[in-house]
């Protein structure tokens, strides 16, 4: 009996153990795509999108296993100036009415520590896709006060603009953009 016993246990513990899929908590806004890129070289100009949605794939005992998917609505950019946002979402940048869309799709994750890695994937921005990679750090995981259990990440990563068509010249210290992650998940 205690063998029956020992080898349930086991089974729970290896069923506990699996990859657990996280919805990002958009909906409660534990979740932000922020960005900054220099003005003119004199300052940065800081914004972020608003409306996002996406998934990931997470277990600390295998995080090589580890995926993501985000997809943020391009129309949703807010640089907290309703007339800059009104040019961001033009021809000149987003072009938000012919890409509506922007996603990363993770393609690998390579563990380096453990609070983080490498994650690699494709970049979708103004119609152009390409590979990228950028460090992601754990921030934590565990129960949250309404009966779910949550994991967090963060990572940051710099785009030149151009590799995505966007060639509006804001002067030679603007050509990049930095992007930051801050992205919670509840487990389904």
């Amino acid at each position: 009996m205690k063998k029956i016993m020992l080898a349930l246990g086991l089974m729970a513990s290896a069923t506990l153990a699996q990859a657990a899929t996280y919805n990002i908590d958009t909906r409660g806004a534990h979740a932000f795509v922020q960005f900054k890129i220099k003005h003119l070289g004199y300052s940065w100009l800081l914004g972020r999108f608003n409306t996002f949605d996406g998934q990931f794939e997470y277990d600390a005992s295998a995080p090589e296993k580890s995926s993501v998917f985000v997809e943020i609505d391009t129309a949703s950019i807010d640089s907290n100036h309703a007339e800059r946002d009104k040019h961001l979402k033009g021809s000149d940048f987003l072009n938000v009415s012919k890409f509506p869309k922007s996603t990363f799709k993770s393609t690998g994750f390579e563990a380096t520590g453990e609070s983080g890695g490498i994650i690699s994937g494709q970049f979708t921005l103004h119609g152009v896709t390409k590979d990228i990679s950028f460090p992601v750090s754990v921030i934590g995981e565990g129960s949250d006060p309404w009966g779910g259990y949550r994991a967090g990440f963060a990572g940051t990563t710099t785009l030149k603009l151009a590799d995505y068509g966007i060639d509006y010249n804001l002067g030679p210290a603007s050509t990049h953009v930095d992007i930051e992650l801050h992205i919670e998940g509840v487990r389904r």
